[in-house]
């Protein structure tokens, strides 16, 4: 069982950076891609981007491409979401996932393993 744990999520005035983080507990981290999803007050889980086993490629929802870029560190069982220019809209509680299945699957129906999320929240 793959345990995931982000962290990182914190208050943040729009326009600022910020940078959350996932680790997870065993190294079967480095055999499928990796995804981050958040979750607005009221609103469904929603796809934010995902990143291939190697880290080479990725993808992203429209709203955030260009704005947010996803690294892996294998080495250290650890993804990160760096989020610029942040906007209010942002604002939500966001989950890493892990054992997707898909080279980059967008669905989160094709993720096994969540973590719990980090609530990031962004002020006008």
């Amino acid at each position: 069982q793959v345990q995931l744990a982000e962290s990182g999520g914190r208050l943040v005035e729009a326009g600022d950076s910020l940078t959350l983080s996932c680790t997870a507990s065993e190294r079967t981290f480095i055999s499928t891609a990796m995804g981050w999803f958040r979750q607005a007050p009221g609103k469904e889980r929603e796809f934010v981007g995902v990143i291939g086993r190697s880290g080479a490629n990725q993808r992203f929802s429209d709203s955030v491409t260009g704005r947010f870029t996803i690294s892996r560190d294998n080495a250290n069982n650890t993804i990160y979401l760096q989020m610029n220019r942040v906007k209010p809209e942002d604002t939500a509680v966001y989950y890493c996932a892990d054992g997707a299945i898909g080279v980059l699957p967008t669905d989160s129906n094709l993720f096994r393993y969540w973590g719990q999320g980090t609530q990031v929240t962004v002020s006008s």
